[in-house]
């Protein structure tokens, strides 16, 4: 077996769609799995929930993967199309994708389609990254409307910027502004993202859309996956390969950074930022070993890290060695390291392989 795998626990997946289509029961869920489906393998998660209403990718290429494979539901570009030329694979591939910009509208108008493009146009309301302003979308929606290379109706939606804040009224302030917008339109509404999903259920509207709970990682600070019922998918290990007598004053790894205080035992793992495992995770860290946490030690190298095992361990070489997942929240880890648990799963690299449980 690989030293390096991610074990993901479709079962676990299974589970957090279910607590995510009970928490929004009236709403269609569009399974966000962008980004490889954070890290998780975008194939093996299409196939695990093909019952969804859709999924949503932010690149072409991640699209046509899922439709090579078989993958045959809606499939929903939340970037839209980068280029004009792109429009006929998209309408060849039944594709869907996002209008957010004047260029695109051009190039859909001008465009020599063999069949009508489903799009989905998005309203700025306060995230200012992608999308027209309220005082432009009315116009461009019904410049859409009269095209005949648009499929009618036209989906819409927006993208909240603090929903993970409960008690900001931000969200409530943009819920506003969609409102104001969609009175003539009978296409499908969505605005709710993982965090939404939970925090604001006045926003679930006729489609949600979660990415990172589905992976039973918490998209709040402040609030569990636990407390969400959520389970960890993904469980990123690795093994000890080294197990070594280590005397107080002594240091370990590069730069000299970390030094002893006590005599204690060493334990190096076969991870490192090669894996995709963040090179500037601290002293401290919690890495699991054999049911407890302990702390990492020393700089982050290519292949390995090292952590304090302590005194009195039981611990060899062979041993299994959690960096998250199941007994140790990536949240958790993301935390001490400064950094959010989206950017831990979604950076894993080649070199850790995928491993499956039913």
């Amino acid at each position: 077996m690989d030293s390096t795998r991610a074990v993901i626990n479709l079962k676990a997946l299974r589970h957090n769609l279910q607590i995510l289509q009970r928490t929004a029961p009236q709403s269609q869920i569009i399974a966000v799995i962008k980004a490889n489906a954070y890290g998780h393998g975008i194939v093996k998660v299409a196939q695990t929930l093909q019952h969804v209403h859709a999924f949503a990718v932010a690149r072409l290429s991640e699209a046509l993967t899922l439709r090579s494979t078989g993958i045959h539901n809606p499939i929903i570009l939340l970037g839209g199309f980068f280029n004009g030329s792109d429009l006929t694979t998209l309408a060849a591939k039944d594709l869907q994708c996002v209008v957010h910009s004047q260029e695109q509208v051009a190039a859909i108008m001008q465009a020599k389609l063999p069949v009508p493009l489903k799009i989905w146009l998005k309203l700025d309301t306060g995230m200012h990254r992608l999308g027209f302003h309220p005082e432009q979308f009315d116009a461009v929606y019904k410049c859409l409307m009269d095209s005949e290379n648009v499929q009618k109706p036209i989906d819409l939606l927006t993208h909240f910027h603090s929903a993970d804040e409960v008690n900001n009224n931000a969200t409530a302030q943009q819920l506003s502004i969609f409102q104001q917008h969609i009175q003539t339109s009978s296409g499908l509404k969505s605005l709710a993202n993982s965090a939404a999903v939970f925090a604001w259920p006045e926003t679930h509207f006729d489609a949600v859309r979660p990415g990172i709970a589905l992976y039973g990682i918490s998209p709040f600070a402040d609030i569990s996956a636990r407390d969400l019922q959520l389970r960890p998918v993904m469980t990123l290990k690795s093994v000890l390969i080294a197990v070594r007598d280590h005397k107080a004053g002594e240091n370990v790894g590069y730069g000299t950074h970390w030094t002893a205080r006590n005599d204690t035992r060493i334990g190096v793992v076969a991870m490192g930022y090669g894996d995709g495992y963040p090179r500037l995770a601290p002293e401290g860290t919690p890495v699991l070993v054999n049911g407890r946490i302990v702390p990492l030690v020393g700089r982050v190298s290519m292949d390995m890290l090292t952590v304090d095992l302590g005194l009195g361990d039981q611990d060899k070489v062979g041993d299994d060695v959690t960096l998250w997942g199941e007994g140790l929240p990536a949240e958790r880890v993301a935390q001490k390291i400064g950094t959010i648990a989206y950017e831990l799963v979604t950076k894993l690299t080649s070199r850790v392989t995928l491993h499956y449980q039913e």
